[in-house]
């Protein structure tokens, strides 16, 4: 490994002093502090360190994490301590750093001593004094040395060398700092790194740069904090703001358009990212769009504007007993089964806007080709294991009863309808063997136990491979912490052996003597789903997915689906040998529920995607609500109520109505093109806020922490308000040649405002931000996002008609709504396991009649065409069902048939 290292270099403290206590094996280079070392960066960064494979490391707690993931006492943490580790990291990066930096500039660059320096730090060291107070332990995450402790000495060690700078009352600091710059590793790296020519170096590097305290952030709430930052920036650093600005959208980066199809490219950031494929049986709901294909898309679309060479994929997951039990209820074969839903999926994820590079499936030739591949060199590297397993077979339907055709009393929580695989109340994993009181859901007989021989991925055998690539991809990449606990739940626990195979008709073939009557299990398979799909889209498809290098792998899921892709798919890949692009990224929400219920495709719980677009409210509206309200961090819930408020307050009377006026100003008062902008001191503070909040979506974003960015987007926009408010250009224009003058200057930072927020609300809306730009008349090649907040719409552009983006939800159309899509709902959640039919009553004897009769005809034509006797009484067995609930509506007492009174 080669270590890129600067002398004065503060990052360079922390990576080589990490370095040196883990007694990493790096070797040295120093460079400049400006040099250009990773090759796909625009800006320069250093330190990096670039690894064996070739790929780099340029973030310097990314790199400390890394030298120390593999100490023996490092994955001994708790998840307490992970999770605590993890929260202290992202607190330096965007609470500390931004300070240390800013104060650092004052002292080294401006030679500004005291209170003036102390002032900017003061309150983080608060924090890390109470923090160590708190602990009572003599390191900030426990009583060993980690890499949060050098991370934090690394970052403070510039400024509190000078013991004026630590407070006498902070006590326990003081003794954790004296005791970390005592280490060996530390006095070392001080001597090496913090020399005089370093810190010379250091001077004339901060001095070039335009306004280095702007990395000063607030907190992740985002809510509008109208002075606090903006105060610290001295008039230098906002005269440094609008010198950039004033430089226009000849600063902006060209955006980048990729070759199609679209593969990775030397030097660029390459992103690939997926969205966990939605099963092809049944119509998403509202919480399987945001938890993987809206989130997904909203990154992407980010991606773009940030010139990544991005590609984005997914599609339908087709193969298992999910799709066999829906052919069967419908009556249809699992081919047309997803034929149908297929094209289903495809309309609902258009109307949403999602913009895919390619949605495919997984029922193609190339699924069958990859995923036998990787399973016959599975085989050869002796990962697989034959073992016989008892399951549930139904004999009156003579076949082994597969996950989704076995239902029962959970074993765990003794819910009723617990599914062969999966409890959906307590969310456990089941065997089927374990249910209680089984049933065959396609003739409802009891079944029995037989032996089956199946095939199983041999996870303990590489389960040191695993936890030495976990440590790397967590380390180095953003994992929510949902998925990190996962993954390391399922390893804490220890691997056992998973099976990969089942007794299905219904899925990718097994090749191999002796299993030929069997398929691959759907979570062995459906992840391979994601090579197949890339390679019906290229023919270069391994330019992706065999290429770590250059490649960062972002998966979106919600967080029942991080296992497979934390633990089996990786595996899978390991154990092939070869060389497959694995996971960097992993992304999982948490559950987002529906009102004071749960969405439930069985039951019909919810809105569904179809749904949506037949409530009259646009797509955007949609997606912004979803997003705003996206489960990040803990559960959240679908509101109509929120939903109408967040549309009247914040699109309506916020972003709508400041960008509404800011253009309607300019047409109204100057025709229709930007007046010329004279900008005074308290424009360029604006502009300092306005960039401030751009630099933090960036943060967010880049973090993928799309909901918390989504509030940095509205707060600009209420910050724009307040601008014309206080400055109230529609009374100045009326005034003398000096009002006037003003009244044109405000109004023209105002549309440019509107300018910036067209292109960030972008990923968020992309309809709502294509029709800002038309109506502003915006090129396209502005459709980019830098660090940067410049004047887009110069004095003498000309912008087009201006009319309302957003309309206002009235509160009638809401309770229609809720009426219509809420019948039943929380009843059908809360109904106890022996009343679960009573809730289907509320569907109504009307529509009940309706199907009872089309499933009559349908049974009757089954049995004219002498169909198959298990379709047959598959479709009696829905019939009667449907009678049953028919009954219940009209308020009769269906006599139970086919049960011996006892």
């Amino acid at each position: 490994m080669r270590l890129f290292i600067s002398e004065g270099s503060p990052g360079g403290l922390k990576v080589l002093a990490a370095a040196k206590a883990t007694g990493a094996p790096v070797e040295l280079q120093w460079v400049p502090q400006d040099a250009s070392v990773v090759p796909f960066l625009t800006h320069p960064r250093v330190p990096a360190l670039q690894l064996k494979e070739g790929s780099f490391l340029f973030s310097p707690n990314a790199i400390c994490q890394y030298f120390f993931s593999s100490r023996k006492e490092m994955s001994n943490f708790t998840q307490v301590q992970s999770n605590f580790a993890n929260q202290l990291f992202e607190w330096e990066a965007t609470e500390l750093q931004p300070a240390v930096s800013a104060a650092l500039h004052h002292r080294v660059a401006q030679g500004k001593k005291g209170e003036e320096v102390l002032g900017i730090i003061r309150q983080p060291l608060n924090y890390i004094d109470q923090t160590l107070t708190k602990k009572n332990t003599p390191y900030l995450n426990g009583d060993a040395e980690s890499a949060v402790d050098v991370v934090f000495w690394g970052a403070l060690f510039p400024l509190l060398q000078d013991r004026t700078l630590l407070p006498d009352d902070l006590k326990v600091l003081r003794s954790w700092f004296q005791n970390m710059s005592l280490k060996e590793h530390c006095k070392k790296t001080v001597e090496t790194v913090w020399t005089d020519t370093g810190v010379r170096d250091l001077k004339a590097y901060l001095q070039k740069q335009p306004a280095p305290a702007l990395a000063f952030e607030k907190p992740a709430t985002n809510e509008p904090k109208e002075e606090e930052s903006v105060q610290r920036l001295s008039e230098e650093e906002i005269a440094a703001v609008a010198e950039v600005w004033s430089r226009g959208a000849a600063a902006l980066p060209k955006p980048w358009k990729p070759q199609q199809p679209v593969l990775p490219t030397e030097g660029m950031r390459n992103v690939l990212i997926t969205s966990a494929l939605p099963y092809v049986n049944n119509v998403p709901h509202l919480g399987n769009i945001i938890g993987c294909v809206l989130s997904a898309d909203t990154f992407a679309r980010y991606s773009r504007l940030r010139n990544w060479n991005t590609l984005y994929l997914c599609g339908t997951d087709e193969y298992g007993t999910a799709t066999e039990t829906k052919a069967m209820e419908e009556g249809l074969t699992p081919q047309q089964i997803c034929d149908k839903y297929h094209v289903v999926h495809a309309q609902i994820y258009q109307w949403f806007n999602i913009s895919f590079d390619y949605f495919g499936r997984t029922t193609t030739p190339h699924q069958t080709t990859i995923a036998q591949g990787i399973f016959q060199q599975l085989l050869e590297h002796n990962y697989l294991l034959t073992e016989t397993v008892d399951q549930l077979k139904c004999e009156r339907c003579d076949r082994f009863l597969a996950d989704r055709f076995v239902e029962g009393v959970c074993p765990f929580c003794n819910y009723e309808e617990a599914r062969g695989d999966q409890c959906d109340k307590c969310g456990k994993l089941i065997n089927a063997t374990e249910l209680k009181r089984p049933l065959c859901k396609v003739c409802q007989q009891t079944p029995v136990v037989k032996p089956s021989q199946h095939l199983f991925l041999d996870l303990p055998r590489l389960e040191e491979r695993l936890e030495k690539w976990l440590a790397l991809s967590q380390s180095t990449g953003d994992w929510t912490p949902n998925a990190r606990f996962i993954s390391r739940a399922w390893i804490r626990d220890g691997l056992k052996p998973r099976c990969i195979t089942r007794d299905l008709k219904w899925g990718t073939p097994v090749p191999l003597d002796g299993f030929h009557d069997k398929v691959f299990y759907v979570w062995f398979d459906a992840p391979i789903g994601y090579l197949s799909i890339t390679a019906n889209y290229t023919d270069q498809w391994e330019k992706w997915w065999k290429n770590p290098e250059q490649v960062q792998l972002y998966n979106f899921m919600a967080k029942d689906n991080v296992p497979f892709h934390s633990v089996v798919f990786p595996c899978s890949l390991l154990g092939t040998e070869d060389n497959y692009t694995l996971v960097s990224h992993l992304i999982a929400t948490e559950y987002l529920n529906y009102e004071d219920g749960k969405f439930s495709k069985s039951r019909g719980v919810g809105v569904f995607g179809d749904m949506a677009k037949d409530t009259g409210i646009p797509a955007d509206i949609w997606r912004f609500y979803l997003l705003y309200v996206r489960p990040e961090s803990q559960d959240s819930a679908f509101s109509w109520s929120d939903l109408m408020l967040k549309n009247n307050s914040e699109l309506l009377n916020n972003l709508g109505n400041f960008i509404n006026r800011a253009g309607s100003f300019v047409c109204k008062f100057f025709g229709g093109r930007v007046p010329d902008m004279e900008l005074n001191q308290d424009d360029k503070r604006l502009l300092a806020h306005i960039t401030l909040e751009l630099r933090q979506y960036n943060q967010l974003l880049e973090k993928v922490r799309i909901r918390d960015a989504l509030r940095g987007i509205l707060s600009i926009s209420r910050h724009g308000n307040q601008y014309l408010q206080v400055n109230e250009p529609w009374k100045r224009i009326k005034g003398n040649d000096a009002d006037r003058t003003r009244a044109g200057t405000v109004i023209g930072v105002a549309v440019n405002i509107a300018a910036l927020l067209s292109v960030m609300v972008q990923p968020y809306m992309p309809s709502v931000s294509a029709t800002i730009q038309e109506q502003l008349c915006i090129p396209a090649d502005y459709n980019v996002v830098s660090d940067d907040f410049v004047c887009t719409l110069p004095a003498g552009h000309q912008i087009g008609t201006v009319s309302p983006l957003f309309q206002k939800l009235e509160s009638e159309h809401i309770e229609n709504l809720r009426k219509r899509f809420g019948g039943g709902q929380l009843e059908d959640f809360l109904v106890k396991p022996k009343q679960k039919n009573v809730a289907v009553a509320e569907k109504g004897a009307k529509v009940l009649q309706e199907e009872v009769a089309k499933q009559g005809n349908h049974v009757k034509e089954l049995k004219a065409q002498k169909a198959e006797k298990k379709q047959t009484e598959a479709a009696a067995s829905k019939l009667t069902e449907l009678q049953k609930q028919l009954c219940l509506a009209e308020g009769k007492n269906p006599a139970p048939k086919g049960k011996v009174k006892k």
